[in-house]
């Protein structure tokens, strides 16, 4: 009873969307559920919404939380773009910022809260700028006054806010370690230190911050490396059993750690690194089974990776691997051409029909049983009409060459009278030769 009224109440604070939504949701910021009755994944989302829902009433955000069906208000849906459910979407104004994240309830929540602020946050102070800092492992900071990089600054924000805050600051904010070569500038303070922006270096401002909005070292998962594959950055993995405490597993850990942070100058704009705990992911991603602990660098542009063609064994031949990447010697494989996409098919289709078979042996028997013997039975019953066809045609043949023979022969009856005929012809013929030889002699 407690659950159901906790529940309950959650789900008080979600508001039920119609149609006088469209008109009515201008006056104010909506974080929107758009979902289908019959969905697994909205089933799901459910209980997390009515969190959320609780969550922001209790913070007195001025987020409000609601949820749409989908199907049955499909044009409205269709209007703000959706084409999968569930999907979640802040509607601030005329805009609609999608969320990609994580579904849970504090990844939700924040996502809400960036998005429904400002673009750009202003750091007044030193104390301020700490403890954004310490909140944030990646932090964004335009410093400076009215310029051009500003203005795209800012046109970058509303773009990218979706996935990072942005902030602008003094001079005189930052920190003493701090040294700028120019004014304007557009920072990035991560891992312990930072980088600034260079236009010539970097190229446009909004592909570096999309780029440099990861940590150098992350713990990867499907979904961080879907997000990776905007970056444009390789990406150096390694994959192991986080709860084997092996030498070797947390070696090449380690390895993977302190290239990311000793040669963070030299690979930071062309690699991002990390580790992925166990291999289900990366084995249907390589269409492979790969042994751990191992190392993999994925190309997430094309869908080419590249396995090192001997044991690392110390941070060093974990750079020389990547330097053979980058100067093109290491073999890629894998890749998006023609063989790999057939490859591919056969790859999905045979891990569904074992997925199928092995949560569930009875209705894969159904599902792929059936379709079998169907076909077999179809298969049977042309196989054996042809048979039959042929024996058919065999006889009516054998029937037209009988006839044929009787036709250009004649019956039995019609071969004896023309036989009695020669016979007959003949004898009258002998006696009218017996007859001209009696008036010779006379």
């Amino acid at each position: 009873a407690v659950v159901a009224h906790v529940v309950a109440s959650g789900a008080g604070f979600v508001e039920d969307l119609d149609e006088s939504f469209k008109e009515n949701r201008k006056d104010d910021i909506w974080l929107v559920d758009f979902y289908a009755p019959w969905c697994g994944h909205c089933k799901k989302l459910e209980p997390v919404w009515n969190e959320v829902g609780t969550e922001m009433r209790n913070m007195g955000s001025p987020v409000k939380v609601g949820k749409m069906d989908a199907t049955s208000f499909s044009s409205i849906a269709s209007e703000f773009g959706v084409r999968g459910y569930p999907t979640i979407k802040l509607l601030k104004g005329d805009l609609a910022y999608n969320y990609r994240g994580p579904r849970t309830k504090d990844d939700i929540i924040e996502f809400a809260n960036r998005v429904a602020g400002p673009l750009i946050r202003p750091l007044p102070s030193q104390h301020m700028f700490e403890h954004v800092q310490k909140r944030h492992r990646v932090l964004f900071v335009y410093v400076g006054g009215e310029s051009p990089l500003k203005e795209k600054y800012i046109e970058v924000a509303s773009e990218l806010i979706v996935y990072t805050y942005f902030f602008s600051a003094s001079e005189d904010v930052l920190p003493e370690y701090v040294t700028l070569p120019e004014l304007p500038a557009v920072m990035v303070f991560k891992d312990g230190t930072y980088f600034v922006y260079d236009e010539y270096e970097d190229g446009d401002l909004s592909s570096w911050i999309n780029r440099e909005r990861f940590q150098g070292y992350l713990h990867v998962d499907g979904f961080t490396l879907y997000e990776l594959g905007d970056t444009g950055k390789l990406v150096a993995i390694a994959v192991i059993d986080d709860k084997n405490s092996s030498v070797e597993h947390t070696r090449l850990k380690s390895i993977i750690q302190e290239v990311a942070r000793d040669y963070r100058d030299h690979f930071h704009r062309d690699f991002q690194f990390g580790h992925m705990d166990g291999n289900d992911y990366i084995n249907s991603l390589l269409m492979d089974d790969l042994t751990i602990p191992t190392i993999v660098v994925l190309n997430t542009s094309n869908q080419q990776y590249f396995l090192p063609d001997r044991h690392i064994e110390s941070t060093e031949d974990m750079v020389q691997f990547i330097n053979n990447i980058l100067d093109g010697t290491a073999e890629a494989q894998g890749g998006d051409g023609l063989l790999q996409r057939i490859k591919r098919i056969i790859y999905d289709a045979k891990s569904t029909i074992m997925s199928v078979f092995k949560s569930s042996p009875l209705l894969g028997c159904f599902l792929f049983g059936l379709p079998l013997g169907v076909i077999s039975i179809m298969c049977y019953g042309i196989c054996t009409a042809d048979t039959e066809g042929e024996v058919f045609e065999h006889e009516g043949a054998k029937k037209e060459s009988g006839d044929r023979e009787l036709t250009d022969e004649g019956s039995e009856e019609e071969q004896e009278e023309e036989k009695n005929g020669r016979y007959t012809e003949l004898s009258d013929g002998e006696l009218k030769q017996k007859d001209i030889m009696e008036k010779k002699k006379d």
